[in-house]
Formats: structure tokens, sequence, C-alpha cells
């Protein structure tokens, strides 16, 4: 059933209805480096959350997920954390942070579906949170920008659900550029577009079908180990660092091993990870995809090795796709523990790239695994 029949069907004609999607994303490369100020190469892709919603003349909000077929509502004059519906939590959070920055809210009726796959990286969660508050900006005509949405989105989560992540996920949902990376610079919120694919490249996402929970996994603690290495690197070096963005390479070569072991790694990984990103960039501008493709490989050896957040079944996919013929480059992509590989493929190389793929990682692991052949999409739009 199409989404605005189910919300018809859920409850009723009420009005004036609104429609809202936004995309998921890959991160090309950077990752694990938006929330130490550092950049990220993520693009928006052809999957969607698409939220529909009308007022109310109470308070009441009334949310239907047409997905899981579950129902909640609560009150906009008491909001907190829901733990049997953990779902729900991603548009309570926005809408909680549209209140306490002052926006007059009315209740709401909503809806919503999605096809990014949940739990795989490609950030469903950050899409949810981006329609959320179109949606909202929408149905109360609120005068507010599209970098301000990112920042509320990114506080929402961090603070509502309770996941310290960075900004990415959130900007691209936002901002996607049609057929086009982001370079984003995650202190200042520059960004510059950079081309990604051509008729002769194609991109594809293999889901491992190992779903991950960034709320139960190691993503916070990794934040707090980031955290804990600027703070010693700033006194060995004698200098304040904001986040280990403000560390060179050089700097770290000289007073890296005189940290933990363990923050030593996490480090080494991010400061190395920025310049892969800047590095990424500009081979991809000048179309030199068998460079970036190492760089990508690279960046999954370090995920891997130093940050530790990848798993076996997303080595294997890795390595499997490595061994196809046209293959530039990949890696996983999202926060880890589980997930997607994102995988640069020469086009006429794909149907033999997900045969193979597809067939050893069954033959390893007993899983089917799924594939999506994506687009790069623009960010967030109202659909009617």
């Amino acid at each position: 059933m199409d989404i605005r029949d189910a919300f018809i069907s859920q409850y009723g004609e009420t009005g004036v209805i609104k429609v809202i999607s936004a995309p998921g994303r890959i991160n090309m490369i950077g990752e694990h480096t938006d929330y130490n100020d550092g950049f990220v190469l993520p693009a928006a892709i052809d999957k969607y959350v698409t939220l529909v919603g009308a007022l109310r003349n109470d308070r009441l909000v009334k949310i239907y997920s047409q997905d899981l077929d579950d129902y909640t509502q609560f009150s906009l004059d008491m909001i907190k954390p829901d733990n049997e519906h953990p779902w729900v939590n991603y548009l309570a959070g926005v809408i909680y942070l549209f209140l306490t920055r002052g926006y007059v809210l009315r209740g709401m009726s909503l809806a919503f579906t999605g096809n990014i796959p949940i739990g795989t990286g490609l950030s469903s969660s950050a899409a949810l949170e981006v329609a959320t508050a179109y949606l909202l900006k929408s149905l109360h005509e609120i005068e507010i920008s599209p970098i301000e949405i990112i920042k509320l989105c990114q506080r929402a989560e961090n603070d509502f659900v309770g996941v310290k992540c960075g900004i990415m996920d959130q900007y691209i949902s936002c901002l996607g550029r049609g057929g086009q990376a982001l370079l984003i610079d995650c202190r200042t919120l520059e960004a510059k577009p950079v081309p990604l694919l051509n008729h002769q490249v194609g991109l594809v996402i293999a889901n491992t079908k190992v779903k991950h929970n960034l709320v139960e996994s190691g993503y916070n603690q990794r934040k707090q180990e980031c955290e804990e290495a600027v703070k010693l690197l700033s006194e060995l070096i004698g200098e304040r660092k904001r986040a280990l963005r403000d560390v060179t390479i050089e700097e770290f070569a000289m007073y890296g091993h005189r940290l933990p072991e363990l923050i030593g790694r996490r480090a080494k990984h991010v400061i190395n990870e920025n310049q892969r990103v800047l590095t990424g960039m500009t081979a991809l501008t000048q179309g030199k995809f068998i460079e970036f493709g190492k760089l990508m490989i690279e960046s999954h050896q370090s995920l891997r090795n130093l940050y530790q957040v990848s798993c076996s079944e997303l080595d294997l996919m890795v390595d499997l796709a490595c061994q196809v013929r046209g293959v530039y480059g990949s890696r996983m992509t999202g926060g880890g523990f589980g997930g997607c590989t994102v995988s640069l493929v020469q086009t006429e190389q794909v149907t033999e790239f997900v045969k193979f793929v597809g067939d050893g990682y069954v033959q390893r692991t007993g899983i089917k695994p799924e594939f999506y052949i994506c687009s790069v999409v623009d960010g967030a739009e109202l659909a009617n």
C-alpha cells in the first residue's frame, strides 16, 4: 500500500497532507572522522525514508510505522525516550529539539515508510530525522535553514537517542547533490561537490546482513578514545588541539608512540583517514579511479586493524570484491560492526561482481547477501 494511502487508512482524511522524502547515504571515504572535526566524502543514494503528516487540533503526536506495522503516540507536553518503541525516538528527538529551540508546534498525525535497510550503515536513522525536520518546517511554515536543520538533527541523535555521532549523515541527507559526492569539512560545515560516477563506473553496495546497533555497539566508546587521544597529544606536543583533525601526520609520527597502545591506534586511523579523504577528493576530481580505489582499500584496512570497527563478514565481502576484475576499490561504509560495503566497479563488470561476491559470500557464511546498484541523488525534498 502506498504510504499516503496507508496514512489515510490509519487516520482518515485529515486536511492538508504533506509528504517528505529524505535519502540514505554511503560514505566513499572518511569513516569516524566527522566527530573528530575532520573531513568526509559521502553521497546521497536513491534509497529513501518517506514521511507523511498532517496537523491535528490537539497536542498529540500519533506515529505509524508502515514497515514495522507498529503505532505509538505521545503528547507534545511530555516527550521522553521510548524503550518499547525505539524507532520513534528518531522522530521524537527532533520534535523535542524543535520545541526546546522555541518553535511552536501543534499535534500531528504521522506515518512513514522506507527502503533503506535498517542497521546496515546506510543512515536510515539520519534520513528519518531529516524527513521529520523538513515535515515540521513545512507543516508549521517554520523559517529554518538547512544548516540549522542539520545541527538540530545531529543534536537529537546525540542527546535524545544517545548516539554520539558526527554531522555527516544528517548533512548529506539534507544537502546531497545528484551525481556528486560532497567533501564536507565537519568543523566549518563547508562543502565542495566532487564528481563521483560516470557511465563507465558504477557504485555497488553489498549488504552483509549483519545488523548493527550503534546505541549498543562500541561507537560511543570510540569517540571517548579519540577525546582521550586529543587530550594526551595536546600535552605531549605542548599545544592545545581541539580535535584529532588538528594533529598533523608529522606530529603524530613524533609523539604517537608515547600514547597508550589502544589510544594510539584510534588516533592513527583518524589522522591518516583525514589525509586519505583530501587525497581521494583530488583523485576523483581528476578521474583517477585506480588511485581512489587504493585509498578505499587502505581505509578499510585501517578501520579493521586500527579502529577495530569491522567484522569478519565485512572483511570477507571486501576481500571477495577485490578479486573481481574491474573493481577499483571496496571498503566498509558507515559506523561498522556490521552493515554494508561500498565498491567502485567498472559498469560492464557489475553483473559479474554481484554473482562472484554473492556466491562466495554464501559459500563462506551461509548467508545470502543483498546488492544495491545505486544512483547518487539530491537531498531531502517535499514530495507534493
